[in-house]
């Protein structure tokens, strides 16, 4: 068994090709997704998170909205970018969030992606310290989260307070217990994946590792996996860890399915430079259901992984992409014991 949801990046555009025209095309688009996803039998949606960009910015409201319209599916986030969070802010919505979906959000975090702007992190109020770079930031702000979500009481409470006190430091309100274990990093690289598994948090990887070694992708990645799970065995961690992978799938059903995809039949693996280093990104999947499941059957990291998330092209409509959802539950998963 392997849990299967959905990544979505919330595209819009006014493009008359896009079904999704607006940002609250976007926002309640993916509610109703979420909702067709979790009649359909899939475990989880998940949403990317870009700045100053016409996709979904701020994930939190969009998740309490799904969590109150959902009673199953996770709900969660691939990644937010720590370097744009007030850690305090985040930990208060994010509690909010997992109390109304009654804990089912999964909290994808991390350092990010190349943005839309320079530098955008400034303009909401962040710069790094001297010495430190966006990274360090991102992994300062991090630290903060994981602390308070701990639900210790920290701050000195006022001697004449609007409303009576309990007995010493007080903590942030709400408090959802449970989260702390449910934060995950998106790491890009093999010892990024160590020091995740050190902080105590599950494990994010994406189609995209920055740095390459000449492997294919999904090997490079299965390396990762089995890095991360050995820094936590020597951590010492009590509890087991969760692995997410994410893929590029479609299964070629319909006329639809092989004019939209059929010419990613052949794909294969990429490598390029992000942010002045090398960089491999992971092939998509495209192809009748038979040769589909051959061929995911050779993939290193989803074999290893708990989760698959497959990402949708969201632009397609609602209809589209839980007819995605759907033929990879129906026509792939089962063959493969995903289900």
């Amino acid at each position: 068994m392997k849990n299967i949801g959905f990544l979505s990046f919330g595209h819009w555009s006014d493009s008359p090709q896009s079904a999704t025209r607006s940002g609250a095309d976007a926002l309640l688009q993916s509610i109703d997704l979420a909702v067709a996803a979790e009649e359909l039998g899939a475990d989880g949606a998940y949403f990317r998170v870009h700045h100053f960009a016409r996709q979904l910015a701020s994930p939190l409201p969009l998740l309490a909205a799904i969590g109150a319209r959902t009673s199953r599916i996770e709900i969660g986030t691939g990644v937010i970018d720590m370097r744009y969070e007030n850690p305090l802010h985040l930990a208060e919505n994010a509690a909010a969030a997992d109390l109304i979906s009654g804990g089912r959000l999964q909290l994808g975090i991390s350092r990010g992606s190349p943005e839309q702007v320079i530098a955008g992190y400034k303009y909401f109020g962040f710069e790094p310290p001297e010495g430190m770079s966006d990274a360090d930031m991102a992994r300062g702000h991090t630290q903060v989260l994981l602390e308070v979500l701990k639900g210790d009481g920290f701050a000195e409470p006022n001697p004449r307070p609007m409303f009576p006190n309990p007995p010493g430091r007080l903590p942030l309100e709400p408090r959802s217990p449970g989260l702390r274990d449910r934060i995950w990093w998106g790491a890009g690289s093999r010892a990024t994946a160590e020091w995740t598994a050190a902080q105590g948090m599950n494990l994010m990887s994406s189609t995209l590792l920055t740095e390459d070694t000449g492997v294919p992708f999904h090997q490079l990645q299965a390396e990762q996996i089995q890095r991360f799970r050995d820094a936590w065995a020597a951590a010492g961690h009590e509890r087991e860890p969760r692995v997410s992978v994410s893929r590029s799938i479609f299964p070629l059903v319909s006329d639809v399915d092989r004019a939209y995809f059929g010419r990613e039949s052949g794909s294969t693996d990429q490598v390029g430079f992000l942010e002045g280093g090398s960089a491999r990104f992971g092939r998509t999947y495209a192809a009748e259901p038979d040769r589909l499941i051959e061929e995911l059957r050779e993939d290193e990291a989803i074999a290893a992984a708990d989760t698959l998330l497959i990402t949708v092209p969201n632009q397609l409509g609602v209809d589209y992409n839980a007819h995605v959802i759907e033929s990879l539950l129906t026509h792939v998963a089962p063959a493969l014991g995903w289900r």
